[in-house]
């Protein structure tokens, strides 16, 4: 008999590239044999994976702006999903964690009650931080998991440095690609159209929510020294931003006369126009300064498009420098420019590492294999 997994995620596809992660776990667990059911919000489109059971028992969550009425309708879609998964046979509940909040302790409290089995696939592991305000509730949510899955072995350690969780009930499961969601954009001049890109530029994209964690700054300095030795630069910067300021990285750019080499995209981009913005560009820069994992990495790998990223240890454990991908010294804004000027120097270069990137990301990351590794950690609770 099949065991059967409820994957319970509030968030889908609001705000982000999330649900082609819940999308890509789902299929690879169901090539593994289990039987899945995925309960979200009305946000998130039916994927219509063969074999997946698709509930929206969240509604419409993100719909209003009061924060009580979303509370309400968070309560009553966790009760909702959590009965209804448990009914079913459910004896898993996979839940996927950016934040340490007190609905998350809510929804573990009621796995426990229907007597389900609690995993955690903690993507920001900043969120269970013995400094941050949330300690109270993680400390709970600790005491009521069963397993906790992490991206690579960073995360692993960074888990038992904020929690006395049991070693052996931690498993690394990694991110998988993107490349069964994607479309591929080949034609560079049409999407450089739809963008406002000139076609002889050469592109930098900085893609993904602005974050002060994701060194922009950074990447804006180096773009000072840059365009100096290439005069046909343009960084593209495309996102949200996010619990962040804008103002800082305008100032960059307005004291340094930027404004010529900078293409501000500051918005949330939807899913239709992602492929555009990859295919618009040369090089993608992760000038990050903490990260425990990157979906824009995967998209980048999974796009065929180059990238240059801080050498912080996930990102080390994906990229090898000059083999599949680019590493320059974290936070270090003339080691990033060097890189930056030999990059852009070699055309055949920047092909050759997009093409080794998508290969590992494609024999690496992917959903069959994720959803193997994924089912053997099951088998530990």
């Amino acid at each position: 008999m099949k065991r059967k997994i409820a994957i319970i995620d509030p968030l889908g596809a609001h705000g982000s590239s999330h649900h082609f992660y819940l999308f890509g776990q789902a299929h690879g667990l169901i090539n593994s044999g289990l039987e899945v059911s995925l309960y979200t919000n009305i946000e998130t489109n039916n994927p219509k994976i063969q074999g997946l059971k698709f509930h929206q028992l969240y509604g419409n969550l993100f719909s209003g702006n009061l924060k009580i009425i979303s509370g309400v309708k968070y309560v009553l879609g966790s009760i909702g999903s959590i009965f209804h998964a448990r009914i079913s046979g459910c004896t898993i509940f996979h839940f996927h964690i950016f934040r340490t909040r007190i609905n998350m302790l809510f929804n573990l409290i009621l796995v426990k009650m229907v007597f389900g089995k609690v995993v955690l696939t903690i993507h920001d592991i900043s969120a269970f931080a013995k400094n941050n305000d949330a300690t109270f509730f993680s400390k709970w949510i600790y005491k009521l998991t069963d397993l906790i899955l992490t991206h690579n072995e960073f995360s692993k350690t960074e888990v038992l440095k904020t929690s006395n969780f049991n070693l052996s009930k931690i498993k690394i499961v990694p991110h998988g690609n993107y490349i069964p969601f994607i479309d591929l954009q080949k034609d560079k001049l049409v999407s450089r159209e739809k963008l406002g890109v000139l076609a002889n530029k050469k592109v930098l994209l900085f893609f993904g929510m602005i974050k002060k964690v994701k060194g922009l700054e950074i990447l804006l300095k180096a773009l000072v020294k840059v365009k100096e030795k290439h005069t046909d630069v343009l960084l593209l910067i495309a996102g949200e931003v996010w619990e962040n300021d804008f103002g800082p990285y305008q100032e960059i750019i307005d004291k340094n006369n930027l404004q010529d080499f900078c293409l501000l995209h500051t918005k949330f981009i939807p899913d239709v126009d992602v492929a555009h913005y990859y295919c618009a560009s040369d090089l993608v820069v992760l000038p990050y300064k903490k990260i425990y994992q990157s979906g824009v990495l995967m998209m980048t790998l999974s796009f065929k498009k180059p990238t240059l990223a801080s050498n912080l240890p996930p990102l080390k454990e994906i990229i090898t420098d000059n083999k599949n991908g680019f590493l320059f010294e974290t936070e270090n804004v003339d080691n990033l420019t060097k890189k930056i000027n030999f990059i852009l120097k070699d055309k055949m270069l920047l092909e050759r590492i997009g093409e080794e990137g998508y290969k590992l990301s494609k024999t690496n990351y992917s959903w069959e294999d994720i959803g193997r590794k994924t089912k053997e950690a099951y088998r530990t609770v």
